[in-house]
């Protein structure tokens, strides 16, 4: 998916230019209202100083939360405003509002090489109808349209698709063209051998990737209590474990399909329940107990999977291994953060598909060990499924 980027444009064009620039600033705050979490901020930095550098009069645009029907206080962009203050040299104002005449103004006397943070565009009921006059009235406040938001690539909103229609030149921002970079040719022309990492609760939220890659990959590798619906599929006792009963015929016709590429836990961590797990037990797959759970990956299964993982040019890992969030289920996602670290190293391309997974890699400490942990969840799952993407799609052809 060849889209330009901002470093297609000359400086001419952004030299003076107010550049809307849509990014994902749907970022955690605090009880006192402060950044918890200021990841993805810091992965859209590269391109708002490259605006600024040369020139431009920077014009961000982000939601923020869900807020219901109107303004919410809660919700505002000031204190993000503030904390991206603390993140630039570049000057950063906010502005209250997102659209009307008052905003127009405001882009307008932005001086070059400033930033200047608008209100949530959440905050507008016509945002998620990607409504023709709300995207209008953003196309008012730019020259130049710049999408730095991947993780909200998915959505058909008027701060993305909507704009983009309206406004010209629009273009990628880097971390965008990161994205569609690393997964796309994860998809298209892997480094061989390709091994693909799926985790996570459900088999159903994962069914259309798992089609999408199967023909693709040279070994998919299947954790989490997903792993559970395709134990049924094999007639294995399951326990309490979760399992979606609907979803068992088609894990049947998955496994048939795939064969020797698809590979499951061997073994499990099981346990009484989460709350009270007792002490936790490891077993095969085939001596899950009635009254206990699958809760991570056995160690057996995490040394296999590192080993496959070592001898892999591409890993693409989406969704963790177990319940990563309540120790001692963090083990098995830990092990495949760590493999996929390793791999790295000796010059393989490890690729994390955000979400879950994303989070269990930074909370490891390993999310610069990665070649790429992508900012979008649900964008990255779409795109791997071989979905349009609708902010994307709306992009200047290369």
């Amino acid at each position: 998916m060849q889209k330009k980027s901002v470093s297609d444009l000359p400086e001419s064009v952004l030299r003076g230019r107010r550049t809307l620039t849509r990014v994902d600033f749907n970022v955690p705050l605090t009880d006192d209202g402060s950044v918890g979490d200021d990841t993805r901020m810091r992965a859209a930095l590269p391109t708002i100083e490259y605006l600024c550098q040369r020139g431009a009069r920077v014009v961000l645009f982000s939601h923020l939360g869900r807020p219901q029907g109107g303004p919410d206080p809660k919700y505002s962009m000031a204190p993000v405003a503030r904390h991206l203050a603390s993140l630039t040299k570049y000057p950063v104002s906010f502005h209250a509002e997102s659209s009307g005449d008052a905003t127009v103004a405001a882009t307008k006397a932005l001086g070059e090489g400033a930033i200047l943070v608008l209100e949530n565009t959440r905050f507008h009921a016509g945002e998620e109808k990607n409504d023709p006059a709300l995207a209008a009235q953003f196309a008012a406040l730019g020259d130049v349209y710049v999408n730095d938001a991947f993780g909200s690539a998915h959505r058909a909103h008027a701060s993305t698709a909507g704009v983009a229609a309206l406004l010209r030149p629009a273009v990628a921002g880097f971390l965008m063209q990161k994205e569609l970079d690393y997964l796309g040719q994860a998809v298209t022309q892997p480094k061989r051998p390709f091994i693909a990492i799926l985790g996570g609760a459900k088999v159903s939220g994962k069914i259309d990737v798992i089609e999408a890659l199967l023909p693709k990959v040279d070994g998919l590798l299947i954790g989490g209590a997903m792993a559970c619906t395709f134990y049924r599929a094999m007639d294995l006792e399951t326990g309490k474990s979760l399992v979606e009963p609907d979803r068992v015929e088609l894990a049947r016709e998955l496994l048939d399909r795939a064969q020797f590429r698809l590979t499951l836990p061997h073994d499990a961590v099981v346990g009484a329940s989460l709350e009270n797990p007792g002490k936790p037990r490891v077993v095969h797959r085939d001596a899950i107990p009635p009254d206990m759970a699958m809760f991570d990956i056995g160690p057996d299964t995490a040394e296999s999977f590192g080993r496959a993982i070592a001898t892999a040019k591409t890993i693409l890992w989406n969704g963790p291994m177990g319940v990563f969030e309540t120790p001692p289920f963090d083990k098995g996602t830990r092990a495949v953060a760590t493999a996929m670290a390793a791999a790295t190293k000796k010059g393989a391309v490890t690729i994390v598909g955000g979400g879950d997974s994303a989070a269990a890699v930074a909370e490891a400490g390993l999310e610069s060990e990665m070649s790429h942990v992508s900012t979008g969840g649900g964008a990255s799952l779409e795109f791997l499924e071989g979905k349009v993407l609708p902010g994307v799609a709306a992009l200047d052809d290369r």
